[in-house]
């Protein structure tokens, strides 16, 4: 009896939208060390990722509003990783890109999704663009196709705005209440991501994508306070005190809503617990807020 000899498969091609900016740039670096088949870049400027035709990596200009564009960029792409995009200043724009970039996906023939949303983006969330991540949600599982929403807490990254500040006053004013936030390091939430798309259809579902452990103001402000021996008095104010002090401080009038919307989320309760998605998906644990403030230490001790 002849033996039939298996058909070689060929390697899925992977895409990663968004790859200039930051989360999609850390995402692509490291899917490269995992995934062996060919990666693409998306990204609205390919000449911003000329570096990467060295490493194999293929740029392609995919701009979420632009229709040519997205079927040129999703073309014989078997998983793509859709990264949200900062489309803020115009209501509506940005769940309008990603549910143009969800059915191109699908018309181009994907056979599976990964999505950064934010946490916990139901309907009644304060969180002033939750409905953008909401509608991205329900437009991917509309879809059909096989898909994993990577629910990514707030950034560690993110409080180095509003730090320097608090340092330099001693006050790190608040309306999150006693709410607690399990940050996540930028690095962390892109190796989920990039694993999740390398995994595909081996992981699907919603995941919440958080560091280690969930920090009130208070706790961080006391942990501060051990690390430069120098208090850091929380201030407990309501959502209008705060954005009126956020106005005051110069704060652009685009961000004072953003901000506040954020204390309140996180007073209300509405971050998610602790997860082990990040160590289930790569292997590593993530980064500790401890370690990130440990690796700042310097700078908070000079704006301090």
């Amino acid at each position: 009896m002849a033996c039939k000899k298996d058909t070689p498969t060929m390697p899925e091609t992977l895409l990663v939208t968004g790859a200039a900016g930051q989360l999609g740039r850390l995402a692509l670096d490291h899917l490269a060390t995992i995934h062996r088949g060919p990666i693409v870049a998306g990204t609205r400027d390919p000449a911003r990722l000329a570096d990467l035709a060295a490493r194999g990596i293929e740029a392609r200009r995919l701009d979420f509003d632009d229709a040519a564009s997205l079927a040129e960029g999703f073309r014989g792409v078997d998983r793509a990783l859709i990264v949200s995009t900062d489309a803020l200043g115009q209501p509506g724009r940005r769940l309008a890109q990603h549910r143009a970039a969800v059915e191109a996906a699908a018309k181009a023939g994907v056979r599976y999704l990964a999505y950064t949303s934010m946490p916990n983006p139901a309907p009644g969330s304060p969180v002033v663009f939750a409905g953008d991540h909401h509608g991205t949600e329900e437009a991917i599982r509309a879809s059909g196709l096989p898909h994993t929403i990577l629910r990514v807490s707030w950034y560690q990254e993110n409080l180095l705005a509003s730090l320097p500040g608090i340092l330099a006053s001693g006050v790190w004013a608040s309306a999150a209440g006693d709410g607690r936030v399990a940050y996540v390091a930028r690095e962390d939430a892109a190796r989920a991501a990039a694993a999740a798309l390398a995994m595909g259809p081996g992981v699907t579902g919603t995941l919440d994508v958080t560091g280690p452990r969930g920090w009130s103001v208070a706790e961080m402000a006391a942990l501060l306070t051990r690390l430069l021996g120098r208090a850091i008095q929380v201030a407990a104010l309501d959502d209008a005190a705060l954005a009126a002090g956020l106005a005051a401080h110069g704060v652009p009038p685009v961000m004072v809503p953003v901000i506040v919307s954020f204390d309140r989320n996180t007073r209300e309760g509405r971050m998610p617990a602790p997860t082990d998605v990040v160590a289930r998906l790569t292997g590593t644990a993530p980064r500790t807020l401890e370690a990130f403030f440990e690796s700042q230490k310097a700078t908070f001790a000079a704006a301090a």
